[in-house]
Parts: C-alpha cells; structure tokens; sequence
C-alpha cells in the first residue's frame, strides 16, 4: 500500500552547486526508442531531450546548462544502483546512515512519439527515508523556461516548457519558485516511513494532456515490465548472455518506431579533453544501424535487423548515390553544426548538429550490402530491400575509386577500407543474387576493387596500409576479412592482423591508428570497437583463447551501469566520448554470439 508522505517545502534553485557534472563511469541511461535519459549518482537526471533524441534538451545540466530532475537522498551517501536484467529498468541505490533508499526509474516503454511518460518510484527499503525532489524543466538547452504552471485540486501540476506541454503527478505538495531567469523550479522533500513508496510520474508532449487520461503508475510499470520481458531475448546462445542481453536492451532502446537507432544519446562528451573531438551523435548513422543490424543477424534476433533492413533500404531509396552518412532517426536531415553558448561538459564543447551531413562516406555502401546479404540468410529481405541492395551496388560502381570521408570521418582521400568493406559487401550479396547473370556481375566488380586495392594499398610488407598516400596501420582494416572478403589464410589477412597488433595494440587494448609520435594512450583512448573486432579476427584466425582474451578486455571497459563510451581512458579508466555509444554495445553482441560457435573453416 501507498501511503501519503509526510512533506515541506525547499526553495531556491540548486542545480549548478549540488549537481555538478559526473564522470561519465557513474551514469545510467533509460531509453524507450525516440528519446533518451542520463540518470546520475544522486539521482539526477542531467540530459534529456524531447520529444525526439534530436531535439532540444529540456534537462542540460550534463553540458552546462540548465534544468535537472533530481531524487536524491537529504544527508550523506553512498550511491549504487542496476538495471532490472534485460531492461532499461534502473534502480538507483543509496545507503545512508540510518536508512537505505531505492529509487525505481524508467521511461514508459512501448513509447509514443510526441509524449514521454517518465515514471520514478521512491521506496524506503531500510528505515525511514529523507528525500529532496527538485523538477526543474528547461526547454532548448536551458533558454525556455516553464510557464503557466498551475496545480488542480488533485495535486497534478501542469504546465508550458517551450513547445512542450509538461504535467507532474507525485509532486502536488512541491512548492513552485522562480529560480532567477531560468523560471520555475518546483522543490518537494519527503519523509518515507520504512517500507513506504511513492510514485512520481512525468510527462512532456508536443500535444495538449489537459484531456489525456492521468497515467496511473502501476498501470505505466506493468505495461513498461511486460515489453521490456517481450523485447529482449533470452541469448543463451552466446558466450555472456547477461551482458549480451544488456547490450540488446540498450540497442532496443536507441532504435526509434521509424527504425532508426541513434549512435549516441549525448552530445559534445569529449573523447579527450580540449582536443576537439567533441561531436553530436543523437543522429542514425547509415554504417552504426548496419553494423548493428549484422550484430542482430549473428545472434539469430529479427526485429531489429528487420528494423536496420527498414531504415537503411528508406535512405537508399531515397537518396540513392547522395546517401548521407546519418539521417534523424526519422530520416531527416542533419542539421549543420553550431554552438550552444554553453560551457560544455568539463574538458569538452557545447556543439549540436553534425558536419557529417556535408560529406561522402564511401563505406556506407559496402557496409548497407553486408545487412542486406545477412539479412537474405536469415530469409529476411524482401523485394524493397533487394531493390535498396542494387542501388547499393550501383553507387558503388560508379564511385568506388572517388575519395571519401571513410570510416572515422577523416579529410577524403582513397581510404583502404572504404574499397575493401565495398568489395566485401559485393561478394556477400552476390551470393544472394536473384539470378546469375548479377552474380557474376557483382562478384567481378568485387574482383576488380580488390584488385585495384592490392596493386595500389599493400604496403610492401604485405599488409593492408590506410591509403595509396598513406602507409600507416588501421583498425579498421581488420573488418572486411571478418565480413567475409578474404579467407583467414589470405596472406594479406594474416599479415594485417599480425602488424595492426604488434604496433596499434597495447595489452589488449586496440587504438584505431596512429595520429602522431606520441604513446598511443596519449592521443587517444583504446578504441572498444576496435578490440572487439580485433576479437573477431582472432576468431577468424582459429586463436580461440586468444579471441577469449581480447573479448573479455573490452567488455570489461565499461561503466558501473554497464555502458560503453567509444573510448575508454586506460591511464584513468574512465570512459570517453558519448554515452552510451551504439555500434560498441552492437559489437559486443555480435562478437558475444560469434565467439559461441566454431570459426568459419
């Protein structure tokens, strides 16, 4: 039973002294498909934009704006918490002096596109509980505050943030002040008695709620529990179910109902500090959502390769040969990159939008085919996607020898990789071509690529280099043998692997390539995608203790909730970049699930 909770009332706005930022290790993350949230140590949520994941943050704390929505324990400390498995479900855990204090929190899932239902469930589970609420919502990164808020006679407080229409239920004794030019922040402290809960429940939408039935909270969690159980698969037939299943919630919850899957749910977190490499990823990359989609197919799960099938074969469509490297979620254009006048994360930039809409990204071919032919083995492509794959296929013919912007986004010039995963895409769908004629075509023409790269990207050494014009190792070049283009024994595979380890690995942790004659570590963080496809091409390689090693490594760099950043700090052992970073948590489970069976022979 819920009882009424004892109450007063806190004035004054707090976020910028007693919430500051967090390493990025300390967060967790609720998500429902079309937006997504960072919870932090004392229960604050710092990031969440709305109602889309490109939108407008209404909580910006994370970056040094303003509006947070805080549940944190009054008194010291210490902070834990978990996900309920197989979820987005998160618990924040505090122990206190006297008490111990859960915090149950989600984002209502199956989710609505134009309104988010955000449920907190306060429990004292040890003792009574002291708790401060503060709410204070901040639309377009902190620059629209909430007006018109009003409280009916239920205690259901309603309001205007921005575009959004915002209503509270839990919060009916919260006192309302005007936090300087940042407008209302509404502040509640409860008592709880030992065992006691409390729900609190928003919502923010594009539409009016004044007429909308009031969510009631064990509804909203029974609805959110039974979707997340039918979401997310059992995969005990990888070699760490827990972890992978984690790693397939996560991605569940970055993909939208329109099929796109955001790379990242932040923006502007630095990879290094006062580097520069400081991006908006709250976009769908064509080659993130493929690399996931081939993830999907390796642990046998179809929905969401069925949804990566979708949104990449929309795009090509659509766009053909002027495919964008990342589209919104709904598959709109990037917005161009600007600054937010902001302070940034510590160490980091305050930018939204992304100059990748500006650029050629050859791979994005070659990687769009390798989906479309493991989705063909699963039985999975239908005539659309077939027709998407030819428009692959005939952009990649009139364009394979054009410079581009590759696969880390660099200046354009002939990148090795770009032409080897476009040759490996060739191959793998020409095994699924509809007729004869088009596989002979589609194999030829990936001779012919692998052949041009031979003669003008084997460094003399015999391993792949980054270009024509650049001798240096790279990550990347491990993955098109793992995607199929050259046998293990190929001495050009062979040769790669053993080079790109001896020089571009340190204790098992992989960097993408070498910037300059710095220690690796100091130019960069160990790059998670790369040690897990280093994992894969042991695999290939037939070193299964080897794989083993490299795997556990990289699954092991990850935060106290079980997310991956792009980078992780080796020196510190902190994460680095966006958080959480898809295409890592895609290739954990990809590598999770291939790693459960024999190399191919």
């Amino acid at each position: 039973m819920t009882n009424t909770p004892r109450t007063s009332n806190v004035r004054g706005p707090v976020e910028q002294e007693v919430y500051p930022p967090q390493a990025l290790h300390d967060y967790a993350f609720l998500a429902d498909g079309e937006r997504g949230a960072l919870v932090g140590p004392r229960g604050e949520i710092a990031w969440l934009c709305a109602p889309r994941w490109h939108s407008g943050a209404v909580f910006s704390t994370l970056i040094g704006g303003t509006g947070l929505y805080a549940v944190t324990p009054r008194g010291r400390f210490v902070p834990g918490g978990h996900y309920e498995e197989g979820s987005l479900i998160w618990r924040s855990r505090w122990v206190t002096e006297d008490e111990i204090v859960e915090c149950r929190e989600a984002l209502g899932f199956p989710a609505e596109r134009g309104r988010l239902v955000l449920l907190r469930r306060l429990r004292a589970t040890e003792g009574p509980a002291r708790v401060r609420v503060v709410l204070h919502p901040v639309a377009e990164y902190g620059t629209r505050p909430v007006r018109e808020a009003r409280r009916d006679d239920d205690g259901v407080w309603t309001a205007q943030v921005g575009d959004l229409h915002l209503r509270w239920s839990g919060g009916g004794n919260a006192s309302l002040c005007e936090a300087d030019s940042t407008g209302g922040q509404f502040t509640l402290d409860l008592d709880l008695d030992a065992g006691q809960r409390h729900d609190l429940v928003l919502e923010l939408s594009e539409f009016p709620l004044w007429d909308a039935p009031l969510p009631i909270p064990s509804t909203e969690w029974s609805r959110t529990e039974r979707a997340w159980s039918d979401a997310v698969p059992a995969l005990d037939n990888t070699v760490a179910a827990r972890d992978a299943r984690q790693a397939y919630a996560v991605l569940r919850g970055m993909t939208s109902a329109d099929g796109g899957m955001v790379a990242a749910a932040t923006t502007s977190l630095p990879e290094r500090s006062e580097a520069g490499r400081n991006y908006d990823y709250r976009y769908a990359w064509i080659r993130d959502q493929c690399i996931a989609g081939q993830a999907m197919a390796a642990a046998g799960q179809h929905p969401l390769l069925d949804e990566a099938v979708g949104f990449v074969s929309a795009r090509l469509h659509e766009d053909g040969p002027k495919l964008k490297p990342a589209y919104t979620v709904d598959g709109g254009p990037v917005p161009d990159q600007r600054t937010l006048d902001l302070p940034g994360y510590p160490g980091g930039f305050d930018r939204i939008g992304n100059h990748v809409n500006r650029q050629f990204q050859l791979d994005a071919f070659g990687e769009a085919l390798l989906l479309f032919a493991a989705a063909a083995r699963h039985d999975r492509l239908d005539r659309n996607g077939q027709q998407a794959a030819e428009i692959a296929v005939a952009a990649i013919m009139a364009h394979w020898n054009e410079p581009d912007a590759g696969i880390w986004e660099l200046d354009e010039r002939a990148w090795t990789h770009s032409r080897l995963i476009c040759a490996a895409g060739l191959r793998r769908i020409a095994d699924m071509a509809p007729d004869a004629t088009r596989t002979s075509e589609w194999t030829e023409l990936a001779d012919t690529i692998l052949a041009h790269t031979t003669a003008h990207a084997l460094h003399p050494d015999g391993h792949w280099q980054r270009a024509q014009d650049d001798t240096g190792l790279d990550a990347a070049l491990l993955l098109p043998p793992v995607r199929g283009l050259l046998p293990a024994d190929d001495p050009r595979t062979r040769a790669t692997l053993r080079a790109y380890t001896q020089n571009l690995t340190r204790d098992h942790y992989a960097y993408r390539f070498r910037h300059d004659q710095r220690p690796l570590e100091e130019a960069e963080g160990a790059f998670l995608l790369c040690g897990f496809v280093t994992a894969l091409a042991e695999h290939q390689q037939g070193r299964e203790v080897e794989a083993h090693r490299w795997f556990e490594r990289n699954r092991d760099a990850c935060g106290a909730a079980g997310l991956y950043c792009e980078e992780y700090d080796i020196a510190q052992r902190q994460l680095r970049g966006n958080l959480p970073q898809a295409f890592v948590h895609a290739l954990l489970l990809d590598t999770a699930a291939t790693l459960a069976h024999d190399p191919p022979a």
